[in-house]
């Protein structure tokens, strides 16, 4: 039937048609045809010019003699080696043997030769050491007669024998710095050796001149007949109240009209008496400013209440500053006052007086227009955190969370304390007020948020659960309905600051690193934003709405602690940072 149906008729053109649909019907093509890299004695040749090996040779063809006549010049210890770096004898020792004498070295100096039980390279028993069966320190073995880590010693042959005895006095607990100061189980021992603390060369220079200036005062001192004060002691008696002092850093407290640097300024192109938030709000892109003037970090910022002309910061070289915020934004004026570190600052509602709180253990007030220091308080313990009441009628109530558990409420105008809030089971990071003024939020080291009725000392509201990690860091919405709380788990939690004081969990914000370091959010006037700082010196704003990252620039060399929204600005910022700056940014 096949002949039939390609039978050629008369027609010229069918034949040939025929014919070429028979021929290519013939041809075959293997598209995948054998390169003959499978084997392995023709793929290890290549090409002069070829820096790759197309097959994978095997270790044992790797490790081969080479072929030709021997090298007469060749190290004849590598005529041993059974690896490529060297040669490894083969030992049978259990692995309790093996921890054994791992210990026993760390502890003593010495351990068994492990290869006593087997013949070695040379075909000889292993002896140790010049034939002591040990290795490592022969003196002690033979001291200790040999002893592993497990069996018991005389006392007098232990190697921390009357470690006890030349162990340094504790201290005591009262007694911050100078002789007899607590040093807890810090304390060392009388014979050690303390090795000093690598400085940056500007940080030797800097050492070395302030001992020389007091190389000199102490001269001039003695030669004056008065008594010298060591560094201890000039620290205490900076850190007793009245000692404090002020330094105007301008060219004169008043201008032409009599006014100081409180009044408003009206030569700007913003409304610094309006309502704060009422502007549309944008993401700040760039650093319009840099405030230096503190040698050490700055451990927060805070703007003049409703102008905000005047910026404050608190440092841990122990001074608080006050720098223009408008036209040169020089420093204005520089508090000394505190013995050590200033951690917390808090205006009143008018921002005549302010509040800065120190690990000296004392919490001081202060007149912002002038800078003497008003009044001292001190319970004896570190205060974290301080805040004013927000009422109009109270502006001579303030609270401070110590370090001793307690919120301590004083009455600013006596000095007296008025009320103690006594739940919390660890140190309180931050204080709150909500809900018109009539309760507060605090949070504290023990993982858990209290709320607390004004003037009553009884928790209302308890907060803890086994996810919770402790919050260092809480601000308040501008709406003043929720409240943003840095968690240490690197995430901002938001809690509602109303009656239930519940977790909203539909808002996360997260992305960020501040594990260790309590960094203070921060909101833009009209509540679209929130932004926060890092570990690392980044800056990074989220969208309110939706918890979406906006945006993330490096700002700092070192931690971000503050981000601080101008209240009537569109998109100015300010940052500090341990680094010992203040930038701001618009």
């Amino acid at each position: 039937m096949d002949l039939v149906n390609h039978y050629g008729s008369s027609d010229e053109e069918d034949h040939q048609e025929t014919v070429g649909t028979m021929s290519k019907s013939s041809i075959q093509i293997n598209a995948t045809p054998d390169a003959g890299f499978d084997n392995n004695s023709v793929g290890i040749y290549t090409a002069p010019t070829a820096t790759e090996l197309t097959v994978n040779v095997p270790y044992d063809d790797m490790m081969r003699p080479v072929y030709g006549p021997e090298n007469p010049h060749r190290d004849p210890r590598l005529a041993t080696q059974n690896i490529l770096t060297g040669h490894v004898e083969q030992q049978a020792i259990s692995e309790s043997d093996f921890r054994t004498q791992m210990r026993t070295f760390e502890t003593y100096g010495f351990a068994r030769d492990p290869s006593l039980g087997s013949n070695n390279l040379a075909g000889q028993t292993g002896q140790g050491v010049m034939g002591t069966g040990y290795v490592g320190n022969l003196a002690a073995a033979a001291e200790l007669g040999g002893v592993s880590i497990y069996d018991s010693i005389p006392k007098a042959m232990r190697p921390n024998r009357g470690a006890k005895k030349k162990r340094m006095a504790k201290g005591d607990l009262s007694v911050v710095d100078g002789e007899n100061a607590y040093k807890g189980p810090w304390a060392g021992y009388n014979d050690d050796k303390t090795l000093p603390v690598h400085t940056e060369p500007e940080e030797q220079d800097t050492a070395k001149e302030e001992q020389v200036e007091t190389t000199k005062e102490e001269a001039g001192a003695q030669e004056a007949g008065e008594m010298v004060l060591t560094a201890a002691d000039k620290r205490k008696k900076m850190m007793e109240p009245g000692n404090e002092k002020t330094i105007f850093h301008g060219e004169s407290e008043f201008d032409y009209l009599g006014r100081t640097y409180m009044a408003v300024p009206q030569d700007t192109d913003v409304n610094l008496l309006g309502e704060a938030g009422t502007q549309e709000c944008f993401i700040p892109k760039k650093c319009i400013h840099t405030w230096a003037g503190h040698s050490k970090g700055v451990s927060a910022i805070r703007f003049l209440p409703k102008s905000a002309h005047l910026l404050l910061s608190a440092g841990m070289d122990n001074k608080i500053k006050i720098w223009d915020v408008y036209h040169n934004r020089d420093l204005l004026r520089t508090m000394i006052g505190h013995g050590k570190a200033v951690r917390d600052i808090a205006f009143s509602n008018d921002g005549r007086r302010f509040l800065s709180a120190s690990y000296d253990r004392y919490v001081k007030l202060w007149d912002t227009e002038t800078g003497q220091c008003i009044r001292s308080f001190s319970t004896g313990k570190v205060p974290y955190c301080v805040t004013f009441n927000p009422d109009e009628d109270k502006q001579n109530i303030f609270l401070a969370g110590c370090s001793d558990k307690k919120i301590v409420q004083f009455d600013a105008n006596t000095g007296e304390i008025t009320q103690e809030y006594d739940q919390h089971l660890g140190a309180v990071n931050t204080i709150t007020f909500v809900d018109d003024n009539r309760r507060f939020i605090t949070t504290s080291d023990d993982k858990t948020m209290r709320a607390w009725e004004y003037d009553i000392p009884v928790v209302i509201k308890y907060i803890a659960e086994p996810d919770m990690h402790s919050m260092p860091a809480v601000t308040l919405h501008p709406s003043n309905k929720w409240l943003a709380c840095q968690s240490l788990d690197n995430q901002i939690v938001v809690y509602g600051a109303r009656d239930r004081f519940r977790m909203n969990r539909k808002k996360r914000f997260a992305g960020h690193l501040i594990a260790g370091y309590a960094c203070k959010p921060g909101f833009s006037p009209d509540g679209r934003f929130i932004s926060s700082g890092d570990s690392n010196g980044n800056v990074w704003t989220w969208d309110w709405k939706t918890c979406r990252i906006l945006k993330k620039f490096k700002a700092h060399d070192k931690v971000v602690m503050n981000t601080e929204w101008h209240p009537h600005e569109t998109s100015k910022m300010a940052t500090c940072s341990w680094d010992g700056l203040i930038k701001y940014w618009d």
